[in-house]
């Protein structure tokens, strides 16, 4: 069991960028959120929208099959005090299309995650895959 928190925006990462209204889910979005669920990850919705808007992207997902672990919080039921919390959610990923070097699609994340290999821009702008190291224990 991985129990990983990605955390994952909607405009431009699950569907085309079309807010306020809903855009075309992006290829292979809700397939590989599925099955990133199905290998233990944890998947919380981080979007700048709220009210309206935000109920009608979470039930968009939620007709395509994802119900998230959290939306727009570090767990489900935290209470946001902007006296004691800060607005950045905890999570071990982050998947966006706001990234350094855009988003890569939606394939690339998977093979991204499950791969772990890390990206690193070129000279020209683009990304380029790099396998990550391996460390003292082969993780």
């Amino acid at each position: 069991m991985i129990n990983k928190i990605i955390a994952i925006d909607f405009d431009g990462t699950i569907v085309d960028d079309k807010y306020p209204e809903i855009g075309k889910a992006k290829i292979f979005a809700f397939e590989t959120m599925r099955q990133l669920q199905n290998d233990g990850y944890r998947l919380t919705l981080w979007t700048y929208r709220s009210g309206k808007t935000l109920n009608e992207a979470v039930e968009f997902c939620r007709k395509n099959g994802i119900e998230f672990y959290a939306i727009n919080n570090s767990f489900e039921g935290e209470d946001y005090d902007k006296t004691t919390h800060s607005r950045k959610i905890n999570a071990d990923i982050f998947v966006d299309d706001r990234n350094l070097g855009g988003f890569p699609g939606w394939s690339d994340v998977y093979q991204i995650i499950t791969k772990k290999i890390e990206l690193s821009v070129s000279t020209n702008g683009t990304q380029a895959p790099k396998k990550k190291k391996k460390g003292f224990f082969g993780l």
